[in-house]
């Protein structure tokens, strides 16, 4: 379920960091459920446009995602409790029950479904690569021999490009992606190698304008879903929620106001399975 070559037609990301907008993410609104039931999600806390802690909250694709799932399920917006995990913690805070659902760029893979299940995909995205803006060295995943390249841990895109690419690819795993793009910034690195709705948002920022630029040359395709506990009865509902996420137009005015002002060409909503 994961890892199809990305055609050439299928890039979504068209940008130049020096044009982009700094936008923040749009703080997600009520979601209009009643009741007391709870919920505690799973998501990143420095991804911008996608998932983003604010002064007065969290915001961004995956927060309004999350947000509207949650209301589906009889859970009102403000019973959220908003659980910040690393990438590496995704599996385990499903499987030891510190969280409910995570909602956080999750790539369904046929590994991972052995451990969780999953619902979705509720959007696809393409691993790529961010370097500095002046880098002329590095133009796809074929000229990073000699590099160093960074990716957060617990992700599966170093080993992608381990796996199916020559040379020597030094590793660098930090914990989150926010701090490889910081190493990046600083020359400590050479490229930060994930998906490309994560990389547009973070050159899309003020203090990297003019610093970096993703290359915009997608070879993967990574199918996001909403993870769950195996055997969780409220699976089929989230699905469902996810269908009509898509279907009401919520899900293309979240990317609309959340990730399309850093440039990202917004794709065709994917088929929920």
């Amino acid at each position: 379920m994961r890892r199809h070559a990305a055609a050439v037609g299928l890039i979504a990301v068209v940008l130049v960091a020096a044009g982009c907008s700094g936008t923040l993410p749009t703080n997600t609104g009520d979601n209009n459920a009643t009741g007391s039931s709870t919920l505690t999600i799973g998501i990143a806390d420095d991804l911008p446009g996608v998932s983003l802690k604010t002064d007065s909250g969290y915001a961004g694709f995956d927060i309004d995602t999350a947000n509207y799932v949650a209301g589906k399920l009889g859970v009102p917006t403000k019973n959220i409790t908003w659980q910040r995990i690393d990438q590496d913690e995704r599996i385990s805070a499903l499987t030891s029950g510190k969280v409910d659902l995570v909602v956080s760029t999750f790539s369904i893979t046929q590994d991972r479904e052995k451990e969780v299940a999953f619902a979705g995909p509720y959007f696809v995205a393409h691993q790529d690569l961010l370097i500095r803006r002046n880098d002329d060295t590095i133009t796809g995943p074929e000229t990073l021999d000699g590099k160093k390249v960074c990716a957060a841990a617990g992700t599966t895109s170093i080993d992608y490009l381990t796996s199916h690419y020559r040379g020597e690819i030094t590793v660098v795993k930090v914990p989150s992606w926010s701090e490889c793009v910081r190493d990046l910034a600083a020359g400590t690195v050479d490229a930060v190698s994930t998906d490309d709705i994560i990389l547009a948002g973070f050159a899309s920022l003020p203090e990297y304008k003019g610093m970096l630029r993703v290359i915009g040359k997608g070879f993967t395709d990574e199918d996001y879903g909403i993870g769950l506990v195996q055997g969780d009865s409220r699976l089929d509902t989230v699905r469902t929620a996810l269908k009509e996420y898509i279907s009401s137009g919520a899900w293309k005015a979240s990317l609309n106001a959340n990730i399309a002002p850093s440039g990202y060409a917004i794709p065709a909503p994917p088929t929920v399975k």
